[in-house]
Formats: structure tokens, sequence, C-alpha cells
């Protein structure tokens, strides 16, 4: 897997990934903050067949939806051995009452027995986030704790 990045002068950046399918992926950042997401032409890898124009919450969203599995991966591989413990991804909706507000204000902990271990936004992890986070519609919440808490701390965020 090659990560490639090439200057678009007077448009911005282009930065595509080579993934196994033989095809390059990517997004092109324009100067004035516009994002299109990219797919090559399978039978030239320079040619773009499609593009696809994000605005900045889709692109956050976009990216959160993409680090998320990675690192609940991550998590469920340390917890394997240890039964009764599930990790999930949880988004929260923009119309949750919790957008816009501290993560301590969920009560979460107290509320489901679950823990928040992570939020990632805009493809940004942020691990251990305190009481003073400050959580945003789209956020992809990353949870810890028994399956029912899980199930519990899903219908707490979306209420």
């Amino acid at each position: 897997m090659s990560l490639n990045e090439t200057p678009l002068p007077g448009i911005g950046v282009r930065r595509e990934l080579d993934i196994a399918a033989g095809r390059r992926i990517g997004v092109v950042t324009h100067r004035d903050g516009q994002t299109d997401l990219i797919l090559s032409d399978r039978d030239d890898p320079d040619a773009c067949a499609a593009s696809i124009p994000l605005t900045l919450d889709e692109a956050a969203s976009l990216g959160a939806l993409l680090a998320g599995p990675r690192l609940v991966a991550q998590l469920e591989d340390e917890h394997a051995e240890l039964p009764g413990i599930t990790t999930r991804q949880l988004i929260l909706p923009h119309e949750s009452p919790y957008a816009g507000e501290e993560l301590g204000s969920t009560r979460m902990r107290t509320r489901t027995g679950v823990s928040i271990v992570a939020v990632v936004r805009a493809g940004v992890t942020h691990p251990s986030p305190g009481p003073d986070f400050l959580l945003e519609g789209g956020d992809l919440v990353i949870v810890v704790g028994t399956g029912e808490g899980v199930r519990q701390a899903e219908k707490l965020l979306a209420v």
C-alpha cells in the first residue's frame, strides 16, 4: 500500500492510496477548503473515474467512519480473552441531545456501565476523552462494556 501526494498548482493537493483492487482512491483538498473524494479509472490509474464533492461535515464523518473499524478491531483483539466485554463504534446523531454538549453530561458510565474509550472526529482519534470533551454530531464514539450496556449506550446517544 502506498500513499501518493501530488501538488495541483492553482487547485490544491491530491492525496491517493493505491489499493489492493489495483485502483487508486483519494481526496483532492482544494485551496478554498473544498474536498473531493476521487476514484481512479480502472484502466488508467492517472485518470479520474469519479469525483464526489464533500462538505466539511461529510468529509469529517467519512474520516470517522473509516478510522473507527481499525480502532475497534484493535480493542477487540486486546479484549479477545475477556468474556463478556464488547467493543462497538456508535455514531452520535446530529439530532442527539448530546451533540454540542460535554461528554460528562451523558453520564454514560453511571447510566449504562459503558466506558467511552475514544472519539473519532474528522479522521482524528481522541483517546480517553475527559468529561469536558465537547461532543459533535457525526462523532464516532468508541465504547466498551457488556452487550446490554452497549445497547443502552446506543439508545442513550440517539434519544
